[in-house]
């Protein structure tokens, strides 16, 4: 019997307008003026929107595309899943509601101008 790994092995492909994300934050945060964000996403004051890198869309997404940033409304999106790619890394992917996709950008944004929206 195969050991379950928890990692999916393969390519995958969103349908329709969906939206799959990676690289979401969810440690703790230090602002470049020095105030700490906790990374307590389970408790109230833990409740923020939090950015992610768009790894693939479906093809009828028209307002986001691979390698954007986008500031997703706190839970808006999915639990991760592992998906080893065929280079061998293994990326935490989530599907992302596309209706609570609240900022696009084409870099990362510092934490700076997140704390600032808080």
């Amino acid at each position: 019997m195969p050991v379950q790994t928890g990692t999916i092995n393969g390519v995958i492909k969103p349908i329709k307008d969906r939206v799959i994300g990676v690289a979401m934050e969810f440690g703790e945060r230090l602002t470049r003026g020095g105030l700490l964000i906790p990374g307590d996403n389970a408790e109230l004051r833990g409740i923020r929107p939090r950015w992610c890198q768009v790894h693939a869309v479906g093809p009828e997404q028209v307002d986001v595309k691979p390698g954007d940033w986008v500031l997703v409304a706190h839970g808006r999106w999915t639990r991760g899943v592992d998906v080893e790619q065929e280079d061998g890394t293994v990326l935490e992917m989530r599907m992302i509601d596309v209706e609570e996709m609240l900022l696009v950008a084409d870099e990362k944004p510092s934490d700076e101008y997140v704390a600032r929206g808080l």
